[in-house]
């Protein structure tokens, strides 16, 4: 992301915060002349303890000194958790160190992390790297999700994939809901690395050609590990309930785990179980 980029994104993920909060969450009068939701710039100066002139320059996207303190009491101001937090520093504050270089092949996976994708055969897992490219996956997740073997490598990008197959818009219960907390996990990659220009490329690929997608990202959600439930509507096994729990994997890799473990008290194991069954002795998956 070159420093332009940087300083508008800046720019769209405070006003779309600011926009979320309600002036008598925090003290102040509704009011009735008020033309846009939310809290106005001065309020949130005022909340932060800042000058009203400042923090508009700072929504602006202007270049201004930012330090580590004052952006924290706006933080505070915008109620933002740990997750926003990060995010608005790693845009507000240029620090320069840069990410390392991310080769444009997929990551090789190790030994041991294939040992661990096929002992989980009953929770459907994909592996990613921080673009969201799908690196590996076991076959419980080809039988719930995509074959994902049938898809050229060059299009196994999770983010891709949720706005471009019509399986998976269909597969979610809330389709949004689903696509929204994978973008969630894609904008905190995309605070984190900000010097990886292939971020914005990407994006404006896919503001263009998909216009949920545009809608969706201006909601500025970030989270890098959400844990949510999730309803799924399988064609072949019906209604589906999975806990989704992401880890990331330690290394230089920066990989992330994403397992979908059934949910307790349901009979989703069951299901998945018996799918991988039929789907073995007809000789290999389809998709859903």
């Amino acid at each position: 992301m070159n420093h332009q980029a940087r300083l508008q994104a800046l720019s769209a993920f405070l006003k779309a915060r600011r926009a979320k909060i309600l002036p008598q969450s925090v003290g102040l009068p509704a009011g009735t002349r008020r033309r846009t939701p939310g809290l106005r710039r001065e309020e949130v100066a005022q909340l932060a303890g800042v000058s009203s002139t400042w923090y508009t320059w700072l929504e602006q996207g202007r270049d201004i000194k930012v330090s580590a303190s004052v952006l924290d009491c706006v933080a505070s101001a915008l109620q933002l958790n740990i997750d926003e937090r990060k995010y608005l520093f790693s845009l507000a504050i240029e620090t320069g160190s840069g990410a390392s270089p991310l080769r444009e092949e997929l990551p090789e996976i190790s030994p041991s992390l294939r040992t661990i994708l096929q002992e989980l055969r009953a929770c459907p897992t994909i592996i990613s790297d921080r673009r969201c490219r799908i690196v590996g996956w076991n076959q419980a997740a080809s039988h719930v999700f995509l074959n994902f073997d049938e898809i050229p490598e060059e299009q196994r990008n999770m983010i891709r994939l949720l706005f471009t197959r019509k399986e998976l818009q269909r597969l979610a219960v809330n389709w949004e809901h689903f696509a929204s907390g994978f973008l969630a996990i894609f904008r905190a990659y995309y605070g984190q690395y900000v010097e990886d220009e292939w971020y914005e490329r990407f994006l404006e690929e896919m503001k263009a050609a998909h216009p949920d997608f545009h809608r969706l990202w201006e909601e500025s959600k970030v989270s890098s590990a959400p844990e949510v439930l999730i309803e799924f509507r399988h064609a072949k096994a019906g209604k589906m309930l999975f806990q989704l729990t992401s880890l990331q994997v330690q290394g230089n890799t920066d990989l992330r785990c994403s397992i979908y473990t059934p949910a307790p008290d349901s009979s989703t194991e069951h299901k998945l179980r018996q799918l991988m069954e039929q789907r073995a002795h007809e000789g290999k998956p389809e998709e859903p």
